[in-house]
């Protein structure tokens, strides 16, 4: 394969003005993607690690042939009759509890999260927000004040905002040494709601991402939701699930990731995004029949133009379709734990690597300076994935370091693809 041609600097300057891009010093021109592989101007190949949005594979034929299909018949708004609105809803309502039985549909995360925070604080009668530190809900004015991971490089914390401690066990308040850890960054969570009810104050939500992503990778310990739950109902407020990073099978041992606490705990909302259309703008909001008939009786109605249109319902069942017919969960959790073994392998002969945390193909490589004091490694991290990408294998980072390496691939990742980037990452930390 040849080095990797790019842009003149001032195409280049002229795109960062107007978007983020990976690797802003050398970025990559992307023409064309398959599978988990995606394609330069000059036809070099690289391994995709990190998009979390082409979640069945990049430009899958099914799901071409669907947007194809119905295009050709109707695309329009959602304001008559089609049966793939009924069909969609029907079938994501197969993939989570009884209760999460209305569906509101849209075009991206930031629009459910928007309209998330609306349905709670409509059906609570109330504003304030309990949110994770280090969170990010999405884009909109709503969302990046109540995303600590925007609003401390903005304007700051509004006063119905309410940061409670990550759950963090390997470096945050309570550890993997503690004996319960769950009960102890809970009780964080309660001494919020008790500080904020001695002002007078009064809580909508609890909104929580079921694996905090852009915090590094983060595994909350087990028990946690269902604690804090509880402390946010007594509040009179409900538990929003921001699944927009890591729904739709990404986990393995379950379709959604906040399943992974057990079959005790269920949200009162949900939020679905990014992976839902494989790269076409779909997302969800999934309430109960309560919280949506509140939010029906303002009489003010939700109409969304582009909203569970024709084409999005297609492209999402057709989704749906492939997970199931490809296995993508079972495979998910398959390579999952065979990647996590070939890190693991790794940690024991690289003391920068910290930790390894993950669940299916959702995984954190958390890079260290010290091993004891577990300092971030921020500029090893930003190192090794620049001379990954030198290999042809698409990687970035998160955490609040900016030093742990995440892996979100899309999930026909392999085995063989697990194996080439061990590899690599171990002939980069030997110095090659």
């Amino acid at each position: 394969q040849a080095s990797p041609k790019h842009d003149p600097p001032a195409a280049c300057s002229l795109r960062q003005s107007s978007c983020k891009l990976f690797f802003p010093e050398d970025p990559v021109k992307i023409i064309r993607a398959k599978g988990q592989y995606m394609y330069d101007e000059n036809g070099n190949q690289y391994l995709d690690c990190i998009n979390n949005v082409a979640h069945v594979g990049h430009c899958h034929p099914e799901v071409v042939k669907a947007a194809h299909q119905q295009n050709l018949l109707l695309n329009t708004n959602s304001r008559y009759l089609h049966d793939n609105l009924v069909d969609y809803a029907q079938r994501l309502s197969k993939t989570l509890p009884e209760k999460l039985c209305t569906f509101y549909f849209l075009n991206s995360g930031s629009e459910a999260n928007d309209l998330a925070l609306r349905l709670a604080q409509q059906y609570t009668k109330h504003k304030d927000v309990i949110v994770i530190d280090h969170a990010y809900h999405g884009h909109l004015t709503s969302l990046i004040d109540i995303s600590p991971y925007k609003f401390r490089n903005l304007d700051g914390q509004k006063e119905w905002v309410h940061v409670a401690p990550l759950p963090d066990t390997y470096r945050g308040l309570y550890r993997e040494n503690h004996k319960d850890p769950a009960t102890a960054y809970a009780d964080e969570v309660k001494k919020i709601i008790d500080k904020a009810h001695q002002e007078s104050r009064k809580f909508a939500a609890l909104f929580v991402e079921s694996l905090p992503s852009v915090a590094g990778q983060i595994i909350p310990p087990s028990g946690y939701f269902q604690k804090v739950a509880e402390h946010i109902h007594t509040a009179g407020g409900v538990f929003i699930a921001d699944e927009i990073q890591v729904g739709f099978g990404r986990v393995g041992k379950h379709f959604w990731a906040f399943q992974l606490q057990g079959e005790d705990f269920i949200p009162d909302i949900v939020t679905m995004g990014k992976p839902i259309g494989n790269g076409h703008p779909v997302a969800c909001v999934a309430t109960t029949k309560e919280i949506a008939e509140a939010f029906s009786a303002t009489g003010v109605e939700y109409f969304n133009t582009f909203g569970g249109n024709p084409v999005s319902c297609a492209i999402g069942l057709t989704v749906l379709d492939i997970i199931e017919k490809e296995q993508l969960q079972a495979h998910a959790l398959h390579v999952g734990n065979f990647f996590m073994e070939l890190l693991e392998q790794q940690k024991a002969k690289h003391p920068l690597i910290g930790d390894i945390r993950g669940v299916g193909l959702f995984i954190g490589v958390d890079l260290v300076q010290d091993q004891e004091k577990r300092s971030p490694a921020s500029k090893e991290a930003e190192f090794i994935i620049t001379r990954l990408k030198e290999e042809f294998i698409m990687l970035s980072t998160d955490g609040p370091g900016r030093n742990v390496l995440k892996f979100k691939p899309p999930l026909c990742f392999n085995t063989k693809d697990a194996e080439l980037v061990v590899d690599k990452l171990d002939m980069i930390l030997r110095g090659k």
